[in-house]
């Protein structure tokens, strides 16, 4: 686990709790001060968030309810600014606004970033800020998505990559090669012909 994921998840009872179960002696080691990993992104997770069409986000409520959702587009919709600094193009969705209503007051968010076809995810914690400056969110805008509503911008301050382990295969139809597509387009062919012969 990265230095700088779990200077902030390793609360006090959490440590507590890994105690109790023996893992505290493992873990305690990535709390040493001589290591400072996990807070800058790399060439790797880059390009693997920049690959993503889309993610898990955690923000929380005024009144302290987590509140998940899914936020998707094509593979480029989130952006990689820095290495600490990420943002997305926020599409107009149902109206309801409780994640960015959310964020405008608790700028903490946490994204869970997965890769189910390969098994890997990305953990991220950071603060989050709307942004509705019309040149980020054209440079966030792409020729084939809708109009970008919003800029999520995510300041980082730490990741980690985490255990593969419980992570289902699942591919989308473009991982397949549009295997899904074919077989469709396929199915109606001997539909349309056997309502032809009938």
């Amino acid at each position: 686990m990265a230095n700088a994921f779990a200077d902030i998840a390793f609360t006090g009872r959490v440590r507590a709790e890994q105690a109790r179960h023996g893992s505290a002696d493992i873990y305690g080691r990535v709390l040493s001060q001589e290591r400072r990993d996990g807070a800058r992104l790399s060439a790797v997770e880059s390009r693997f968030l920049q690959e993503r069409d889309g993610f898990f986000q955690a923000t929380l409520s005024e009144t302290g309810w987590p509140y998940v959702q899914f936020r998707g587009g094509s593979p480029g919709f989130l952006k990689v600014l820095d290495p600490q600094t990420i943002a997305y193009a926020d599409y107009r969705g149902n109206r309801q606004y409780i994640s960015t209503g959310n964020l405008r007051g608790n700028s903490r968010i946490s994204l869970l970033v997965m890769d189910f076809a390969e098994g890997r995810r990305l953990k991220l914690l950071g603060e989050a800020e709307i942004c509705e400056d019309p040149k980020i969110m054209q440079a966030l805008s792409l020729a084939d998505a809708p109009q970008v509503e919003r800029a999520v911008l995510i300041h980082i301050a730490a990741f980690d990559w985490n255990c593969p382990q419980h992570i289902p295969v699942r591919r989308t139809d473009a991982e397949h090669g549009d295997e899904i597509r074919r077989l469709r387009d396929r199915i109606a062919e001997l539909e349309q012909q056997r309502f032809a012969s009938a």
